[in-house]
């Protein structure tokens, strides 16, 4: 039945040939109207003979004796034809409605028997197959073309004209025919559109393609005024029936789509401008789907209604975020979507006119402002990131209450809770980690992404700059994402805030001033489980001594961090500016001390003053020298961290009065350029004399860089009596100099370590502990006398001893003579840090033994060949760690015979010896090392492993075939293809005695052995062997020719 409803539709809309036509028409419009009486005609000719359409027939009765509104004498083509597809439209819906119903109340009669995993579930029969879907389409779009566009009221919805070719065409059919009853017959096409909307599969073909249009017509007959022609022969019951249906349809349809197809039809700009009461900033600021020159001026009615409709969708849950994806959706991040999302922003920001209060549409509206920012799509996510930043910034501008209320302070809301000043007497709880995350995230977004710094973000954040610092301090110490946006936040508030705000924080993260906010005492920070932070309840110390040294090493470490920040700044003059506040404060400080003490002198004894005036005094003279040792603690603090080209950046304003006043520095500095000892101080003093007796005309740029090495005591003492002409030469040797003086004096020998290995790696870590050294700079010279090393190499610092034990090698391998002399003791630390846990100092104790083996191989390689037998000969040697200390001297020993070279054959005999020995050791792991040290001595003996041919195959044929571990049947198959892949050409010499058993052997294994690595090992072996024999029969020919000189 479905199919032949669909057929009898398909009848109707089909076109018509070119055979059909009687006569030729004159124009489109009247050949389209021959076509649809036509084909109207040949539809009721067909349902009146075709057997097949007898069902379609009786159904159409039917519904055509309920429809009140069909005509079957009407003259106007285009409205009969509409006619017969509503009447099938709604026919065929009345089917589907019954075959649905019936679907659902009936299960399949076969359906519990032949119902299996495999078997799909039925189709319900209002599903429709591709074909009857475009037929169905086709028919819709006849109906809204010329049932329903044409009725629409000028300037209502997008016109036909504009759409397609097909449009224009009826646009034209329609031009200056009067219509008597337009009102009448769009709300006929729109009862029966609705009707079939009831159905969801009809539903999804109507509003896919037709919403805009069903919207538009619903709008004009529910809201256009009634004393317009086309409005006058409906009812009031009708039109409030069609606002029902409106509001229900918006309320149905995904809302980006409604907000869409409400500004298509506010259509283009007004020739005037003007809004009327409407919102009419949505229309102005908003481009539309389509550009402005392809939409008409809407009437003053439906810019209003379009207007209080987008309101009243974005004041719907989640209605910010469908007018965002309205606008957005579809864009490619590029200037106009940028431009979109501004328009967005102060749309957002203004009220609607019909809001009765601007602050309930706020409350509304802010919270789903922030729920912007929180998108994890990458695309969308920044286009609304966008969105929501320029809105908070907007609002900051206009309406800064507002914003602080409604935006900034639930923003900023964790990062206040973690201060006990925010909760107002309620007890302080804990914050979790993904609010600190968000919240970290959302202010790097919006301050240092939308880098607005206006007066009320900076102090908005200002109040929370104290946690977000205890914060970074603690992701300092830590592995955790919120380092980096936390170190953007801090130096974006000192980059843009006001000098005297930005030196008043600087002060309290340094603790010289009292924190307005900071993390409670009783809470501290602690690492969340995605790599955040939590503001977690601290366990109370139950010794005072280690709170005090917590608390002395927090804020040992707050400064350190924060000399950190300030060497970020090294395009701003606030480090300067603070280092000389400090200074100031220093010299004020210390003339208030000595007036303290004058003070005391005079004063009367503490016998006549009360208990409470000696308690104030004693008080508060501890507090004075707290704040001065706090002083004092920042200044030496930034004078050993902080860089001086940041402190220093700005140079110095003088003005000529203040040249005027030094030019009696003149003659001192001239006898110092020509009389003083050191080159560097002569120099200085004459560019000094240069500079001053210029006014700062002449100001030379290596006059600073001077300046820092003649302060360097080392450096001046090294430099007395050199003659001027040598002057390059120290000062590149200065420059090598000076790195380990960049250290503070009491830092860790380790440090210093550091700084030397970087400089002999090559590529390690420079002296600033921030980038790379080239690979190409020159290490610096030892500097450490051989004994300190000798001591060094048995400090319990892991990194101290390790460096140690790699300069002990460096200087073997140098053949220094200290090292020669001293070459036993060397040799015993090596092997007692051989057993050290730490792989970096029992891997620099293997390379040192390595060293010393290839230096003095007789006598060392024999000790190592004892200790790899029997164990550690050293009577401080562990027994439990017997077994690991023997694998590293076989390590040694492999090592030793890799660097053997050409003496190998000499002296690897004694080696073979050992690991032969070394294959029956009760451990597998000792007989598995002794067959990887084979594999790599042997194939290096060349000719003179031929002698030990026969006892080495013996031995890896019965370990191959006996032995119970696969380890060690890998390791003995392995052998042999080094033996193989090294002896190469030489292999059918040197082997030829055991060839044959080697074969056998690797044979049985691919046959017989259980462990398929050892099978594979097998297989590389045999393809070796099959390759060496490839070239022993079958040798490279040659083209050669060869000069015989006869006798």
């Amino acid at each position: 039945m479905t199919s032949a409803i669909l057929s009898a539709i398909s009848v109707l809309t089909k076109p018509l040939a070119a055979s059909s036509w009687r006569d030729a028409p004159s124009s489109q419009q009247e050949a389209l109207l021959a076509a649809l009486q036509a084909n109207r005609s040949l539809l009721c000719k067909q349902l009146q003979t075709e057997s097949s359409f007898e069902g379609v027939r009786k159904l159409r009765e039917e519904v055509r004796a309920g429809s009140d509104w069909f005509s079957s004498n009407t003259a106007d083509v285009p409205w009969g034809f509409v006619q017969e597809c509503l009447l099938l439209l709604l026919t065929l819906g009345r089917h589907l409605s019954a075959e649905l119903n019936q679907f659902k109340e009936t299960p399949p009669p076969s359906a519990a028997k032949l119902h299996t995993p495999e078997m799909a579930p039925a189709l319900p029969p209002d599903v429709l197959s591709v074909t009857q879907q475009k037929t169905l389409g086709a028919a819709l779009q006849f109906v809204v073309s010329l049932g329903l566009c044409p009725y629409l009221a000028p300037g209502v919805g997008v016109p036909l004209g504009r759409r397609s070719a097909f449009g224009a065409m009826v646009e034209k059919l329609f031009h200056g025919v009067p219509v008597q009853d337009a009102g009448r017959r769009l709300l006929t096409t729109m009862k029966v559109l609705l009707q079939l909307a009831e159905l969801s599969s009809l539903a999804t073909l109507v509003f896919t393609r037709h919403l805009g249009d069903v919207m538009a017509a619903l709008c004009q007959l529910g809201f256009q005024p009634r004393w317009e022609e086309k409005m006058q022969d409906l009812s009031p019951e009708e039109c409030q029936t069609c606002k029902e249906a409106l509001k229900k349809l918006l309320g149905k349809v995904y809302q980006p789509i409604v907000i869409k197809e409400l500004l298509i039809l506010q259509g283009g700009p007004t020739q005037s401008g003007a809004v009327g009461s409407c919102r009419g900033s949505t229309r102005r600021l908003v481009p539309g789907p389509a550009p402005g020159s392809a939409l008409g001026s809407a009437p003053a009615w439906l810019r209003c209604l379009c207007g209080q409709l987008l309101s009243e969708r974005l004041m719907q849950p989640k209605g910010v975020q469908a007018v965002v994806r309205a606008i957005l959706e579809g864009g490619m991040g590029g200037e106009s979507d940028w431009r979109k999302c501004e328009a967005l922003a102060w749309i957002l920001v203004t009220p609607p006119k019909q809001w009765a209060s601007a602050g309930s549409y706020f409350k509304h509206v802010c919270p789903q402002i922030l729920d912007l920012l929180h998108f994890k799509d990458q695309l969308t996510a920044q286009q609304f990131q966008r969105v929501a930043t320029t809105s908070l910034l907007l609002l900051v501008q206009k309406e800064p209450g507002v914003a602080l209320q409604h935006l900034v302070t639930p923003l900023l809301s964790p990062l206040h809770r973690c201060t006990p000043a925010s909760n107002k007497g309620q007890s302080q709880a804990a914050v979790e980690e993904s609010e600190l995350s968000r919240c970290v995230s959302d202010v790097y977004k919006v301050w240092v992404v939308g880098n607005s710094p206006s007066a009320s973000l900076l102090s908005a954040l200002e109040e929370v700059l104290p946690v977000v610092f205890t914060l970074f301090c603690f992701t300092k110490q830590n592995v955790s994402h919120l380092r980096s946006p936390c170190q953007e936040i801090l130096l974006w508030y000192l980059s843009h805030a006001e000098a005297s705000a930005a030196l008043s924080a600087l002060r309290q993260l340094s603790g010289l001033q009292e924190q307005k906010s900071e993390v409670g005492a009783d809470f501290h920070f602690t690492p969340g489980s995605d790599g955040g932070a939590r503001l977690s309840c601290r366990e109370r110390c139950s010794e005072e001594d280690d709170a005090l040294y917590e608390k002395l090493s927090g804020e040992q470490w707050r400064l350190e961090v924060l000399m950190q920040l300030l060497n970020e700044l090294k395009d701003s003059d606030l480090p300067g500016d603070f280092f000389l506040q400090l200074l100031q404060e220093l010299a004020s400080c210390a003339a208030a001390a000595d007036e303290e003490e004058e003070e005391e002198k005079q004063e009367l004894g503490v016998s006549a003053m009360t208990l409470l005036e000696v308690e104030q005094q004693v008080l508060g003279a501890a507090a004075r020298q707290g704040h001065r040792l706090a002083l004092l603690q920042v200044l030496a603090m930034m004078v050993e961290s902080v860089q001086h080209t940041v402190l220093l950046r700005k140079p110095s304003q003088l003005s000529a009065e203040d040249y005027s006043s030094m030019r009696r520095l003149l003659p001192p500095l001239e006898t110092l350029s020509q009389k003083h000892s050191d080159v560097f101080i002569q120099e200085l003093a004459s560019n000094l004399r240069a500079v001053i007796a210029t006014h700062g005309a002449y100001r030379p740029e290596h006059l600073s860089t001077e300046a820092q090495r003649s302060g360097n005591p080392e450096t001046m003492s090294q430099n007395k009596s050199v003659p001027s002409r040598k002057r390059e030469n120290m000062q590149a040797e200065a420059d090598s100099q000076t790195g380990p003086h960049l250290f503070p004096l009491n830092s860790e020998p380790a440090s210093s370590a550091a700084i030397s290995q970087s400089s002999d790696s090559g590529t390690g870590l420079s002296p600033r502990g921030g980038g790379r050294t080239s690979s190409t700079s020159k290490p610096a010279p030892p500097t450490k006398p051989f004994s300190d090393l000798l001591l060094e190499a048995c400090d319990p610092d892991v990194p101290t001893r390790a460096f140690a034990l790699r300069i002990l090698t460096q200087r073997v391998q140098k053949q220094n003579p200290e090292a020669v002399q001293e070459q036993e003791k060397v040799f015993m630390l090596f092997l007692e840090n051989l057993e050290h846990k730490d792989s970096f100092v029992y891997l620099s104790a293997i390379q040192g033994l390595a060293a010393l083996a290839d230096s003095y191989p007789e006598r060392i390689l024999e000790r190592l060949l004892k200790d790899f037998q029997h164990g550690p000969s050293l009577s401080t040697s562990i027994t439990e760690h017997c077994l690991e200390t023997r694998l590293k001297v076989g390590e040694v020993l492999m090592r030793a015979s890799r660097a053997m070279g050409e003496l190998a054959p000499h002296l690897g005999r004694p080696l073979v010896g050992v690991f032969l020995q070394g294959t029956r050791d009760p451990d597998q792991s000792v007989r598995a090392s002794s067959l990887s040290n084979l594999g790599e001595l042997c194939p290096r003996l060349d000719s003179a492993l031929a002698a030990q041919a026969q006892e080495l195959s013996s031995c890896l044929t019965a370990l191959i075939k006996t032995e119970k571990e696969a380890e060690v049947r890998r390791a003995a198959v392995h052998v042999i293809t080094l033996l193989l892949r090294g002896l190469s050409d030489k292999t059918t010499q040197v082997l030829s005695d055991v060839l044959l058993d080697l074969y056998r052997a690797l044979k049985w294994v691919v046959r017989s052995d259980p462990d398929d690595v050892a099978v594979v090992h097998a297989q590389l072996a045999l393809e070796e062997l099959d390759d060496v024999m490839r070239r022993f029969i079958f040798p490279e020919q040659k083209l050669e020719k060869k000069i015989v000189v006869l006798p």
